[in-house]
């Protein structure tokens, strides 16, 4: 405990300084997905390696077919009673997404500036301050202060930065695959997440996984006529609707055969902690516009966007869509489908059970083709992980309110690549909000989140240290 004061101890003295190593980072503009930051990007790996590498780590930008990783690593203290320290993968990126439309910035997106508001607090702003290089800083600042204060690190320590987030992650898969032994370890930390809110951190425990799919529904050889046609020629519009509406009755549920398979109850605690957070059907749907939800009858709208399964039309197109009017009964139609997973659904079955749903209703003189848009499982964190214990604990310890465990309707892939190549569970705390902006024109992370973020990795670190 001494020496983890002293490491909070450090952190609080140089906070200034970790800012200014931050902003230097913010200033590098390593867009992705543009060939024209191609350099950028390569300068941000390169600052980070450097400065891990000043700090003790054996770092390495690493050379993929796109943008570099970089990976360094750390021993941990020795081995207690013939059992070596635990072993930690963090994980962050240093890409960042594009920053149009430019007019729209207060400041410039590469130019970071602490704005400090009325009521005394600050935010840094800057394209990719809280997506993702404050939240990779905060880890690497408190791997700094255990050096400075005691030599050393708590665990052994893999840090594993990625350049493609944001544009796909094409050199990720083949990187995890040749590098499997190096790579592995006893969990991955992530820090690309939000808390709950600005004094309640958060553990995210799940992430949906997804299956994408895409529908042609065809029936006549050409467009038809409406008037000469209509009423004897089969309107492969109205058999696409019929079929997309059959997919939910009138509760909410997803009618296709199979599709709840490896679907699990919460736990009753963990309904209960997010009965417990307050939040209103009201309040979350009020801010688009809209006061009812529309899933499953009887569940929350936490329950329905963090552990229920969804299935959703994402477009849908056929026919004549221009301006004015066209009467005609189109040859085809199209709609793209998503189904967002939990738990232990199956991916490739979920895609072959809605493929025969499908062709199970479709009518004579039509037939189906189907292009597949990725898929992926869910994630689930076990809720009596000691990993997550200790981590909610630490978190605990350093916030005003305690830890809470929370879902994540959308999907993380890495978190999915870490299971399914490296056999390794991921630890997800963030210190984000909904309000920072990500992707958007004026993105800005707290000074709060960047500096506690800094103190509760270093309370996770010291936890996950004991063993």
């Amino acid at each position: 405990m001494a020496d983890l004061d002293s490491v909070l101890g450090c952190l609080d003295l140089n906070l200034d300084r970790s800012v200014e190593r931050l902003s230097a980072l913010l200033r590098i503009p390593s867009i992705s997905t543009d060939p024209a930051y191609r350099e950028q990007c390569r300068l941000a790996a390169e600052f980070l390696a450097g400065d891990l590498s000043a700090i003790g780590f054996e770092a390495a930008v690493r050379e993929t077919p796109g943008h570099p990783m970089v990976v360094a690593h750390h021993a941990g203290p020795a081995p207690k009673n013939g059992k070596p320290a635990p072993h930690v993968l963090f994980y962050g990126h240093y890409d960042v997404q594009p920053v149009d439309p430019v007019s729209e910035w207060k400041t410039g997106p590469f130019e970071p500036v602490v704005e400090e508001r009325t009521d005394g607090t600050k935010r840094i702003v800057a394209r990719g301050s809280a997506d993702d290089k404050g939240q990779l800083m905060t880890f690497i600042e408190a791997c700094r202060a255990f050096k400075a204060e005691t030599g050393g690190l708590p665990c052994r320590v893999t840090i594993f930065l990625e350049g493609e987030e944001e544009s796909g992650s094409p050199s990720l898969n083949p990187f995890l695959d040749a590098n499997r032994e190096e790579l592995s370890a006893d969990v991955a930390l992530v820090c690309d997440t939000n808390m709950w809110d600005r004094e309640t951190p958060a553990i995210s425990t799940g992430l949906r996984g997804l299956v994408g799919e895409e529908i042609v529904v065809k029936a006549a050889s050409r467009d038809l006529h409406s008037g000469y046609y209509g009423g004897a020629a089969r309107n492969p519009i109205h058999v696409l609707a019929k079929i997309l509406a059959d997919m939910r009755d009138d509760d909410g549920r997803i009618t296709i055969p199979g599709f709840y398979d490896g679907v699990e109850e919460l736990p009753e605690d963990v309904k209960e902690s997010w009965q417990a957070l307050g939040l209103s059907d009201e309040t979350f749907l009020g801010e688009v516009g809209l006061k009812v939800p529309a899933g499953e009858t009887g569940r929350s709208v936490l329950e329905q966007t963090w552990s229920r399964p969804t299935a959703e039309v994402n477009g849908i197109s056929g026919g004549y869509t221009g301006e004015g009017f066209k009467t005609v009964i189109a040859a085809q139609a199209t709609a793209k489908v998503s189904f967002r997973l939990v738990f232990s659904q199956d991916p490739d079955a979920i895609r072959a059970a809605f493929r025969k749903f499908v062709e199970d209703r479709l009518p004579e003189d039509c037939n189906v083709e189907f292009h597949p848009h990725g898929g992926s499982p869910a994630i689930q964190l076990p809720f009596d992980s000691p990993v997550l214990q200790k981590a909610r604990v630490a978190l605990s310890d350093e916030w005003p309110n305690p830890a809470v465990m929370i879902g994540m309707g959308g999907s993380i892939p890495v978190v999915g690549e870490f299971k399914k190549r490296l056999g390794m569970e991921s630890l997800l705390v963030g210190f984000g909000l909904a309000d920072d902006a990500i992707h958007s024109p004026n993105e800005k992370y707290e000074m709060s989140s960047f500096h506690k973020g800094q103190r509760s990795w270093a309370r996770i670190l010291a936890a996950l240290g004991e063993g």
